[in-house]
């Protein structure tokens, strides 16, 4: 119970004290709040625990032929805003003039610059610099799928010295960061799981006309290492020394390119098909985990392999674990422009991730360990996309 009579005598003075420093206090409590309050809006104090960071992001994309010195820094400037760091860049080919325009504007929108071309195809070269099939048929005169498949022999000695000459031509160019090395392989000898019905195909073997390649060359060379004639072999499929042998030529020629460019102070990188266990060296025999090269970005389309957006995250672990983690590799993804009729679309090439799928394909490749993404292609990125976008590539830390 309250006792009065207990209750100790105190001056007025002294309750205008205690007023007056409970007050002050109130004051100062107002005063730090609006304090922080304000730093978290000027972003000069964190407001959170938690904070974000940027994944690096690349885009591949290729020069129109009505392109300008004014629209590619459009573009650029335009995918720069959206949170990428560097280009992929097919300027037509070993065009140094292109390239350079092209790598210029690039440094001046603070993109790294990868100069993007094509190895193996190549419409006017030497007759004689041409794969041959398995039925003696050269790439030159007769082509597995499209006519554009005119491959080169990537174990004919003429065809080595002009890649590893025009590739360090373009190296030399003051601004570009990276030579992409692409389409550095044989002719799929099988395609896609994706792609066989575009083509009327059905491939649960490898056949003839795309299994590269036999000319006299690699068939005496394969015989010189091995001893064994593989034109004499029933299903050459089957013997596991031939695979080998294409896997190795691909790879040394890679690192041939690759020599000349490191001398020159560049990089080396290259997109390269999914695995390589799984699909690529089982396709078009890249054994790529074995190439002394700096940055992979496997063409990790889910689509053309008939698997949803969920599969980029599983795919993307093997290639990390193919490289032990100790190069970066760029979790390639295949953006489908006309998302809202996918459906109706029946080239599966018209395919790829839609908007509410970008989220689940980004966020997996980088929990799988990928080192970042690139788009196939930016031009093909809709609002929608680059809304989810992104959130995708903001991440907690």
């Amino acid at each position: 119970m309250y006792c009065r009579k207990n209750r100790k005598y105190r001056p007025a003075s002294s309750y205008l004290k205690i007023t007056l420093s409970l007050n002050n206090t109130k004051t100062m409590k107002v005063k730090s709040f609006l304090a922080v309050a304000a730093a978290c809006v000027l972003g000069m104090s964190s407001c959170s625990d938690e904070s974000t960071t940027k994944i690096p992001v690349y885009g591949w994309q290729g020069e129109g032929g009505d392109a300008t010195e004014a629209s590619i820094q459009a573009d650029f400037k335009k995918w720069k805003e959206h949170g990428l760091d560097g280009m992929c860049y097919n300027a037509g080919g070993f065009n140094v003039e292109k390239h350079t325009r092209a790598a210029k504007i690039a440094h001046a929108n603070g993109l790294e610059y990868h100069a993007w071309i094509p190895s193996m195809l190549k419409g006017d070269a030497d007759s004689t610099w041409y794969a041959v099939n398995r039925k003696g048929e050269s790439a030159y005169n007769v082509q597995a799928y499209v006519p554009y498949y005119k491959c080169m022999c990537p174990n004919n000695p003429d065809v080595i010295n002009y890649l590893v000459t025009e590739y360090g031509k373009i190296a030399d160019i003051p601004e570009v960061d990276f030579i992409h090395l692409d389409y550095i392989r044989y002719v799929d000898v099988i395609l896609a799981r994706g792609l066989w019905e575009k083509y009327g195909l059905v491939m649960n073997e490898e056949y003839p006309t795309a299994d590269y390649c036999y000319c006299d060359k690699c068939v005496a060379d394969f015989k010189a290492a091995t001893g064994i004639d593989i034109k004499s072999v029933e299903d050459p499929s089957t013997c596991e020394e031939w695979k080998q042998f294409r896997y190795n030529v691909i790879t040394s020629l890679v690192n041939k390119i690759a020599e000349t460019v490191h001398a020159k102070g560049k990089k080396v990188s290259a997109a390269v098909f999914p695995g390589p266990e799984s699909y690529a060296k089982k396709l078009v025999r890249q054994e790529w985990n074995k190439w002394n090269i700096d940055a992979f970005f496997p063409m990790n389309y889910n689509d053309f392999y008939l698997e949803p957006a969920s599969w980029v995250g599983k795919i993307t672990q093997e290639e990390v674990n193919s490289v032990n983690g100790k190069i970066p590799v760029y979790s390639g993804l295949f953006i489908c422009h006309d998302w809202q009729n996918k459906a109706n679309i029946k080239d599966p090439e018209g395919h790829g991730l839609i908007p509410s799928e970008i989220m689940e394909a980004v966020r997996g490749s980088i929990e799988a360990g990928a080192a970042g993404v690139a788009l196939f292609t930016p031009s093909n990125m809709t609002d929608e996309h680059w809304a989810e976008f992104d959130k995708a590539i903001h991440m907690k830390r």
